[in-house]
This record gives C-alpha cells, structure tokens and sequence, in this order.
C-alpha cells in the first residue's frame, strides 16, 4: 500500500504525463491529411490568441476553422488583427483535418489582399 506521500507523487506524475499527451497531439500534425489543400472565401472572425491563432472562414456557404501557428509565430510571419478583418477575402493553403466531416485546417500560408503570410515558412508547398 502506498503512503499518502507517494499517492501524492503517483498522482502528480500521473496528470503531468496526461497533460503532457494532451499538448503533444495538439501540437502535432497527426490530425491532418498529408498532402496540401487550399481554402477560399471570406473571414467571419480572426482569433490571435493562444493556443494558436484561428480564422473562421464561409467557404460556399461552409463555416470552417483554419488554425495557424501560435501567436507569436502568427505574428512574426506579419500577420495581426490588423492586417485582415472581416468579410475579406482570404485563401488557405495547408492540411485539412484527417476527418473529412470536420471543417478544420491547419495553414501552412495566409493570402489576404494580395499579400502572403507564410506562418509556417519550413512547411510550404513548392513553387
């Protein structure tokens, strides 16, 4: 039988190592297809917040997220709250979600007004 210390530390262990995980496969890739996919249509709203930075897009009448990197990164790319609002239009190049009933995202590139934001410049497709 354990002592109420080791219980203490068994528990301790045991929600750093689920939380752990939690991060891991929120972090990750694993979630999308492999190959890239492009998103077009306009902005319903622009989240730069943590855990990373988010659009929500109508694509034809379909309301998808599109996630991006987390805010700092988002931001270093050149992308802000300022640089695009609502109701523009906006074309996303990256991964859809594995589950194909799931309108969700993870962009790689951001094009808004003619401008490009790569958030994730290591992961683009080739020219």
């Amino acid at each position: 039988m354990l002592s109420p210390f080791n219980r203490s530390v068994a528990l301790a262990a045991a929600v750093i190592v689920a939380g752990a995980t939690a991060a891991y496969a929120h972090h990750g890739w694993s979630w999308t297809q492999d190959g890239f996919f492009e998103l077009r249509g306009r902005i319903t709203a622009i989240y730069i917040g943590n855990p990373h930075a988010t659009l929500d897009v109508d694509a034809k009448g379909e309301a998808w997220r599109v996630e991006m990197a987390p805010p700092s990164r988002t931001i270093a790319a050149g992308f802000t709250e300022e640089v695009a609002k609502v109701g523009d239009e906006v074309t996303a190049i990256g991964h859809r979600s594995r589950d194909e009933s799931e309108k969700r995202m993870k962009a790689v590139r951001v094009i808004v007004g003619g401008k490009t934001y790569d958030v994730y410049p290591d992961r683009v497709p080739p020219a």
